[in-house]
């Protein structure tokens, strides 16, 4: 599969960081979370308008390999794509990388498709199906 890449500029604030100025461990998934948001934004796929229609979606699994630190004041490109998709859900890959190029950190992100009220995984809806092939 061939998805386009998204490409998110992110800079590292104080409050990103913690005691010693390295990026506390768990904001990794927040700058993650700001790509896949970003991602789907650009192959116009609408977040609000899917909770519009009772579907969201979840993360169900999530792989992280913090390779270097991250530092107070750094330049981040987080780079995202679909690696795959399936009935309910979609594999997003994830890089970080520094504006000098180095590779920081690689993620794998599970997402199922939820039915709000149900709590249950869903089809993905075909207009997202729609707006995945368009964007091979």
């Amino acid at each position: 599969m061939n998805m386009p890449i998204s490409h998110l500029k992110l800079r590292i604030y104080y409050e990103d960081t913690d005691a010693d100025g390295s990026v506390y461990y768990a904001n990794y998934l927040k700058f993650f979370e700001r790509g896949r948001a970003e991602y789907l934004r650009e192959i116009k796929i609408s977040q609000s308008d899917l909770v519009k229609k009772n579907i969201s979606f979840v993360v169900k699994k999530l792989d992280i390999d913090y390779m270097k630190p991250i530092h107070f004041d750094d330049l981040l490109n987080i780079k995202t794509y679909i690696k795959s998709y399936r009935t309910t859900s979609m594999i997003f890959a994830q890089n970080i990388y520094h504006e000098n190029g180095d590779l920081l950190c690689e993620s794998s992100a599970l997402i199922v498709f939820i039915n709000l009220s149900k709590k249950k995984a869903t089809a993905i809806p075909p207009e997202i199906i729609k707006e995945l092939n368009r964007a091979l």
